[in-house]
């Protein structure tokens, strides 16, 4: 029987062993999991922008997404909005590669390579898929870390998804109206519902928060000396339990 732990922010990841499922919701895994639904061909996950600056110095054809912060980064295409990706629409993605900053998931995945059998993106638009993929492998011990503001605070959105994800996975309850009301009222979602600051728009909360719209999870492994993401559709666990035999 799969145990299921979760617990959150740096510490939490520092803890995380066996599966580790890393949670962002405020933005950066929706926005990636909105990237594949438009037909990214990956996403590269780096800790700095500086990294990020010298891929793409040798392909210029990546796109760089991401923020410091909650702020865009100077010299990337975009910031880590699902609603910005969204307005661009699948044209501007289709079969393109991108490359990931952020202050708290993309860091939580980074440091979870370190330690991991395997580690998943998590958030509420993936949550089924993750977990049905998680199930067909009945792993021993799934890690569910809630990655918070900068890895340091934690917040509603995370702590929720990841009691979603845990439920999902026959560990605990969940109330999904308690969800909304908690998180919808909390500073972390006021910050987009005022409107005053372009990088926070109102509209990210609306995506951010849809469950299971999308029939795909997100893995992430060592490709050479990057960290890249990857969509695994319905059945590839069982395909690689059939490969491994």
């Amino acid at each position: 029987m799969t145990q299921v732990a979760c617990s959150s922010l740096l510490e939490g990841v520092r803890k995380s062993g066996g599966v580790v499922v890393v949670v962002d919701v405020y933005r950066a895994f929706t926005c990636t999991s909105l990237l594949f639904s438009f037909g990214v061909k990956r996403s590269i996950l780096v800790a700095t922008p500086e990294e990020a600056v010298a891929l793409k110095e040798r392909d210029p054809c990546l796109l760089l997404i991401g923020e410091v912060d909650g702020k865009p980064i100077e010299g990337f295409d975009l910031g880590n909005s699902p609603s910005q990706i969204l307005r661009l629409g699948p044209e501007h993605f289709l079969g393109r590669t991108v490359v990931q900053r952020t202050s708290a998931g993309v860091q939580g995945v980074l440091m979870a390579m370190e330690r991991a059998e395997e580690v998943l993106l998590g958030s509420y638009t993936t949550a089924k898929a993750t977990t049905q993929y998680i199930s067909s492998k009945a792993p021993p011990v799934v890690s569910i870390v809630a990655m918070g503001k900068n890895m340091k605070e934690q917040t509603p959105e995370d702590e929720w998804c990841a009691r979603y994800l845990a439920y999902l996975l026959g560990a605990g309850e969940y109330d999904h109206r308690e969800a909304l009301r908690e998180i919808l009222f909390a500073k972390q979602t006021q910050k987009f519902l005022r409107g005053d600051k372009p990088y926070y728009p109102p509209e990210d909360p609306v995506l951010c928060l849809q469950r299971d719209i999308f029939d795909f999870s997100l893995q992430a492994r060592r490709e050479g000396e990057l960290v890249v993401v990857r969509k695994r559709d319905p059945g590839w666990a069982d395909h690689d339990r059939c490969v491994s035999r």
